[in-house]
């Protein structure tokens, strides 16, 4: 492989995982946060991602365990 192709495959993996991220958050938020207010609409993205990040735990608790 060409050095650009090595390189624009080493980006597109590290940008997937963070996508997927973005991803699962923006379904989970229908994709629009109706808040009234800045701090409101930070304490739910903070929340999305609390969620997300336990979401997350169990599952990779759940494949250690198999």
């Amino acid at each position: 492989m060409r050095g650009a192709i090595r390189r624009a495959n080493a980006k597109s993996k590290i940008r997937s995982k963070v996508e997927h991220v973005f991803a699962e958050q923006k379904d989970r938020m229908d994709s629009f946060i109706r808040t009234i207010g800045i701090a409101r609409a930070k304490i739910k993205i903070g929340l999305a991602n609390v969620v997300y990040n336990i979401k997350r735990l169990l599952f990779l608790r759940r494949i250690a365990v198999a």
